[in-house]
């Protein structure tokens, strides 16, 4: 298991997407997908904090975090930029116990202790994901012409292609 690649990638997609919003319009930054869920900025921001929660506990280190500052988008880039310098550094080898640690975190108002890798694939994959798909549909919501391509980076289609 080696949850930093997974990261890395899709933190990489998050970096890209963050940057052709702020093309488009930044005002973006600012909007929710419902009124009592986070606005964009802050979604993404959890989103990269999960990458840190799930790694650092599976690779036996503290968690860390690069948040610093206000919810702006330099703020949020530059952590991107530091997270993904940190994941790169953890090798196989820092992952080797992670399926036999047990991690205590808290989801909301509930404590938890899971092991290794319910606490990677049942919770933390699954956080950071839904943060993520936040971001996009909040940008999609907002006017955006994106699609999976800016999502995954794997998916092409021609320009001006929609499903019918």
């Amino acid at each position: 298991m080696l949850p930093n690649k997974i990261y890395i990638h899709y933190l990489r997609q998050l970096r890209k997407l963050l940057l052709k919003i702020e093309q488009h319009n930044p005002a973006i930054f600012n909007e929710r997908l419902c009124d009592d869920m986070f606005p964009l900025l802050q979604q993404a921001r959890t989103a990269v904090g999960f990458t840190l929660r799930s790694c650092c506990p599976l690779a036996g280190r503290e968690i860390v975090s690069f948040a610093e500052g206000d919810y702006t988008l330099a703020n949020l880039l530059q952590e991107i930029d530091q997270t993904v310098e940190y994941l790169t550094e953890l090798t196989p080898d820092d992952f080797q116990q992670a399926e036999s640690v047990s991690v205590n975190t808290v989801a909301g108002f509930a404590e938890l202790t899971l092991p290794g890798e319910e606490y990677f694939l049942m919770y933390s994959l699954p956080n950071f994901f839904f943060h993520y798909n936040m971001v996009y549909a909040i940008a999609r919501k907002s006017g955006m012409v994106i699609g999976k391509a800016e999502y995954d980076g794997y998916h092409q289609y021609p320009e001006g292609f929609q499903f019918s």
